[in-house]
Formats: C-alpha cells, sequence, structure tokens
C-alpha cells in the first residue's frame, strides 16, 4: 500500500475530521424546525467508507472514533453505538480492499451498499433489543436508501474536490517501493 509523505499524511487526516465536523455543525443548523418526511442520508457514513476505500492511512481508526462519536453526542444517538458500527464496517471494508482495488466503481458501491445495509439493520436491532425509543422502520430506511443515492456523489467530492484517489499501481511510497 502506498503512503503518503508524513505532512501530506497529517494534513488529509486533518482534511478529514474537517469534513466530518462540517458535516456535524450542517446537522444541527437550525434550517427547518418542522419535522421532515425525508431523512437526510448519513453523509458521515459515506465519507468514511469512500476515504477508507480510497486511502485508508488517512482515515486511522482512532480519527474515526473520536470523529463518530463527537457525531454521535452531538446528533444525540446512542453514545458509541453507530461509532463502533461505522468502524466496524470500514474496517470489513478495508480487509476487502485487495479485491475492490481492481474492482469497478459498481462492485465498489455494491460492497458498500451491502456495510451500509449491515450497519444501520445492527442499529435497528440493537436499539430494539435495549428498548431504545427509535425513528420509525420507514424513515431509517429512507435514511440508508439516501445515503446509498448519496455515495456517488460522496465519491467525486472526495475524489476530484479532496483530492483522495486510489493510488496508481505504479506509485512509490515514502521508502520508494512499488504501490
Amino acid at each position: 500500500m502506498t503512503t503518503a509523505p508524513l505532512p501530506h499524511l497529517w494534513f488529509m487526516r486533518a482534511v478529514y475530521l474537517a469534513v466530518g465536523l462540517c458535516i456535524i455543525f450542517l446537522h444541527l443548523l437550525p434550517i427547518n424546525t418542522v419535522p421532515s418526511r425525508l431523512a437526510p442520508p448519513d453523509l458521515m457514513m459515506a465519507f468514511t467508507f469512500a476515504w477508507v476505500l480510497r486511502r485508508p492511512d488517512f482515515v486511522p481508526p482512532i480519527c474515526m472514533a473520536a470523529l463518530l462519536l463527537l457525531g454521535d453526542l452531538m446528533l444525540q444517538r446512542p453514545p458509541g453505538l453507530m461509532a463502533l458500527l461505522v468502524i466496524l464496517g470500514a474496517e470489513y471494508l478495508k480487509s476487502r480492499l485487495g479485491g475492490l482495488r481492481d474492482a469497478s466503481f459498481a462492485g465498489e458501491w455494491a460492497s458498500v451498499a451491502l456495510v451500509v445495509t449491515a450497519v444501520t439493520l445492527a442499529n435497528r436491532l440493537i436499539l430494539s433489543l435495549m428498548s431504545v425509543a427509535q425513528a420509525p422502520l420507514s424513515l431509517t430506511l429512507v435514511q440508508m436508501i439516501a445515503t446509498l443515492i448519496a455515495y456517488p456523489l460522496v465519491v467525486i467530492v472526495t475524489q476530484w474536490g479532496l483530492g483522495v484517489r486510489k493510488p496508481a499501481p505504479g506509485d512509490v511510497d515514502m521508502i520508494g517501493g512499488r504501490a
């Protein structure tokens, strides 16, 4: 795997944290006080998965944990549950990275769809086992589908806007090794 030079690596980690903080901030803005029938996509999960599949060295688990736990606390979700599930999903995608590196975008999108579905259903199941009040199932499914629809846009922003691309086969790492 290609590793970026150390200052660039830390800069991109800071960019990931800044994007995550902006997403949390936008969720907290009181744009509309009337409850909506549509749930917005979980952009934090989508950005995390997009970054993990492109450059896992830019998104270490400790950065994911800190940002996702802050999101849980600020958005008044059960602390740590969604953070844990997204980290487990991201680590699963990292373990499948070798097979997904040569796959088309459709294959990547299908893998992400499976993980997003698993995270959503596991979150719902755990909350129901603990008898925690939840949003209606239809709203949860709408959010899951919105996240899957938003994923290609997140990838476009990630690749072309933020410059987080998969390393090319000829790229060299810091010590001169090939990717």
